[in-house]
């Protein structure tokens, strides 16, 4: 006899509290594998798919495209065969944070094209015993794009899980011995929904919520992205007492410099990655600016890596993706590795992993078209670098008046983790190397 079972919204890590939903992936009446994604969601980190831990018929969808569900709130109820013979439900056994459900079963079932299926939408063949960790949405979406079936993969994470890396030496390993990877994107199996009680389609819609604001005018939720970003400069704000100090530099040599790079062949070299390589060697100089406070043991945390955070402006809101192990990279590599994350913003794809932990933040506001601004700093970091645009002006070069490429630089910092005089040799630096790009050669 079918069971209904439930699937409420997982949570999804990093303290996150509730998600947007975005996309469904499933249809009332699908069937659905064990672990398949059946819902596209936006958190205040990033869009993910979410795979259900049970295999059967979709018999009910929670809430519209564009709602907003706090964790534990339902998604899905799917109508999956008899329960285990130990009285357990069937389901993936999954136990990663935000994903599947909490118990290991004795079995399960998956659903696959062409496979018998019974009335219930139960499988008529067992798979494989055991709990199966889950599979990350980004690297699911990996294997899927490139046809690769994640079932004949052995993975090399905990318990045998699948990870990115190995997804990518699959792949490798097929394009080096001229063979494709076989493809598992196949479509839905479609059957008329049957469950053993009458479950309603779709959710009521949630009553308004009353505010004392005054009527009128135009209002934009702060949910998602933007309200994620809201709380965190608010908590900026509040706990931490920043300074900003600045400074004009001569930015000529820079640009030249960089168009001999670029001039000399291979991979083009950006002005952003140029800025960051300045960045990790002034805080190589003065560590007190990649560090963190931690006021409940009353110390300031100098940190050993530089993890290096830029703001991007996409259409959903301001995103600070953070560039991994910045002082270990080249400006080839860290041209890259701006490109891929600027891509993955813009169409929203990064995971939570790629915009938390950054110990600094390059802003590059003069794509705006400003000359300066005082940026409120990234909590929890102690600073950020901020950048306006070049242009030509007048300025005295070598004791003559010449128009030369100037920028304005500045850098508000936390005045808990240092003085002016660390934050202002700091800049200095910078503005040295931005005028003098042989400066940071003889520093390296």
């Amino acid at each position: 006899m079918a069971q209904v079972l439930e699937f409420k919204l997982p949570d999804l890590g990093e303290g996150l509290t509730e998600a947007e939903i975005v996309r469904w992936l499933v249809q009332v009446g699908d069937v659905v594998a064990i672990d398949q994604p059946v819902v596209e969601v936006e958190t205040a980190k990033a869009m993910v798919e979410v795979p259900c831990p049970y295999g059967g018929v979709v018999t009910a969808r929670f809430g519209e495209e564009g709602t907003e569900l706090p964790v534990g709130a339902p998604l899905i109820t799917v109508a999956v065969g008899a329960p285990a013979a130990d009285g357990e439900s069937e389901g993936s056994g999954n136990v990663l944070v935000g994903y599947g459900t909490s118990e290991a079963p004795a079995r399960r079932r998956r659903v696959r094209p062409g496979e018998p299926v019974s009335a219930n939408g139960a499988a008529a063949q067992e798979v494989a015993e055991g709990p199966v960790p889950v599979i990350s949405p980004l690297v699911r979406r990996l294997a899927r794009q490139n046809g690769l079936d994640l079932r004949e993969l052995h993975g090399s994470g905990p318990d045998g899980l699948i990870l990115r890396a190995d997804v990518e030496y699959a792949l490798r390993a097929a394009q080096a011995h001229g063979r494709t990877a076989q493809s598992v994107a196949e479509p839905h199996t479609r059957v008329p929904a049957a469950a053993p009680a009458p479950v309603p389609a779709e959710a009521p819609a949630p009553a308004p919520v009353r505010s004392s604001a005054p009527a009128g005018g135009i209002r934009v939720p702060l949910k998602g992205v933007r309200g994620a970003v809201a709380d965190k400069l608010s908590r900026s704000r509040r706990e931490i007492p920043d300074a900003t100090c600045w400074v004009d530099a001569d930015a000529t040599e820079l640009m030249r410099a960089r168009t001999a790079m670029n001039a000399a062949g291979g991979p083009k070299i950006s002005l952003l990655a140029l800025l960051a390589r300045i960045c990790t060697a002034a805080l190589a100089r003065f560590p007190e600016l990649n560090s963190t406070v931690d006021m409940e043991a009353r110390e300031v945390v100098q940190l050993d890596q530089v993890h290096l955070g830029f703001a991007a402006q996409t259409e959903r809101g301001l995103v600070v993706p953070v560039v991994r192990d910045a002082h270990a990279r080249d400006a080839e590599s860290l041209t890259a590795e701006f490109a891929r994350l600027t891509e993955a913003a813009r169409t929203g794809t990064l995971t939570p992993a790629e915009l938390t932990g950054g110990t600094f933040t390059l802003n590059n506001y003069g794509v705006f078209g400003v000359d300066g601004s005082t940026p409120i700093i990234n909590h929890p970091e102690a600073a950020m670098l901020g950048v306006g645009r070049i242009i030509p002006k007048p300025w005295v070069h070598e004791g003559e008046l010449a128009v030369r490429q100037l920028v304005e630089l500045s850098l508000t910092f936390d005045h808990r983790v240092c003085d002016g005089g660390t934050a202002g040799g700091f800049l200095r630096y910078v503005a040295d190397c931005v005028e003098q790009p042989a400066v940071l050669l003889r520093t390296l």
